[in-house]
């Protein structure tokens, strides 16, 4: 058996939806780096600070009645709100309400980036975990220890709220004002989405990657819409994979009992990294005419050199590794590829492409009067 190349990308040969609207770039990068092919598809589309009238609402509530403590929960969301108060005017006299009230942060570096502001001394617990500090109650413990009866709480929101917390706050008797920034609504561009939609329930998807609470809700809501939302949901249980970078983002898939895979760290980086580990780890190889054969998404990876297979050539080598070594008939080969109908002769052109694509003429077998089989190498003895 030849010895396999790991030079070959984590993620070569598989392709993947990226459904953010914010740092859409940087996953598509992170992923192609990786080797990856990127279908981007942002469900969402962000409103710009100047233009969010919820945003600037919310910020003169602040300015009419001060609060009594403000928990900023992510740095670039901080700042971008005191940078939009400052595009607006209001930006000197907002710095002074929140001088006024009891400042907590989720962690060193927000509560760095609230001091650079020009704000003073801020609370923050050791970590930097949103799963320690809002999630599980660092940040609201501290809050609720102290008593929030009667106090007016102002949670700087950085899409959508983490679970639990204003309730908690609500029950406790507090007031409390969500400033949301970095608002999301519907993307007006449907086309990207539906392409991706329609690339999910044909499977030619591997994984799908979502970011965000809202922007998985509005994939499903456009499957909904184009009356496809069972057959979505039955890829994304099946052969598509639905990463999210964090529970919160897996709530409305989880909500339709679709399982989901999310990294430890709840960041874009982990979250490349568990589909750099995930995809390939789906993948079965087998031996084939003295040959290791991986087959991914688009691609067959022959003795660790990635091969591109044209789209008729994968169909078929699915259909032959789904009975590997037993002779698969023309006709059930000729179904299986797009847009064949009832040419004979398509099957034969196929398996002349998919022979060369591959590099090694024996993988496939001609079994004449019958059809086409796999040249599975037989087991090594006991």
């Amino acid at each position: 058996m030849r010895r396999r190349d790991a030079d070959v990308p984590p993620l070569a040969g598989f392709t993947v939806g990226v459904t953010a609207a914010r740092h859409t770039d940087e996953l598509a990068e992170l992923l192609q780096d990786r080797g990856a092919a990127v279908v981007r598809a942002p469900a969402l589309r962000v409103v710009p600070l100047p233009d969010d009238i919820e945003l600037l609402a919310a910020t003169e509530r602040l300015l009419d009645r001060p609060p009594d403590a403000v928990v900023a929960t992510t740095a670039a969301g901080f700042r971008d709100w005191i940078g939009a108060a400052d595009g607006w005017g209001l930006g000197d006299v907002l710095r002074e309400r929140l001088r006024q009230a009891e400042l907590l942060a989720r962690g060193p570096g927000v509560r760095d980036a609230v001091r650079a502001t020009g704000l003073p001394a801020v609370w923050s617990p050791g970590t930097a975990s949103m799963a320690q500090v809002l999630a599980r109650a660092q940040v609201l413990a501290r809050l609720l220890g102290a008593g929030v009866a009667g106090r007016r709480v102002a949670v700087q929101l950085h899409g959508e709220p983490p679970p639990g917390v204003g309730q908690a706050l609500r029950r406790a008797g507090a007031e409390v004002v969500g400033v949301r920034v970095h608002r999301c609504v519907p993307s007006d561009d449907t086309a990207p989405v539906d392409r991706l939609l329609d690339a999910v329930a044909a499977r030619t998807l591997d994984a799908v990657a979502f970011t965000s609470a809202p922007a998985a809700a509005a994939v499903l809501e456009r499957a909904d819409r184009r009356g496809m939302r069972a057959r979505v949901l039955d890829a994304l249980r099946q052969e598509v994979l639905p990463a999210c970078v964090g529970p919160a983002a897996a709530r409305p898939l989880r909500g339709h009992a679709v399982p989901v895979v999310h990294p430890e760290r709840f960041r874009l980086g982990p979250l490349a990294e568990l589909l750099a580990r995930e995809l390939p780890g789906r993948v079965r190889p087998l031996h084939v005419a003295g040959h290791r054969l991986e087959i991914r998404g688009h691609a067959a990876v022959v003795d660790g050199a990635l091969r591109a297979v044209p789209p008729a050539g994968m169909a078929l080598l699915r259909v032959l590794a789904a009975r590997p070594g037993l002779v698969v008939p023309r006709p059930e080969l000729l179904a299986a590829l797009p847009g064949a109908g009832r040419d004979g002769h398509a099957v034969e052109t196929a398996v002349a492409r998919l022979r060369t694509a591959l590099g090694a003429p024996e993988f496939v077998r001609t079994v004449v009067g019958r059809g086409y089989r796999l040249a599975l190498d037989a087991p090594p003895p006991p």
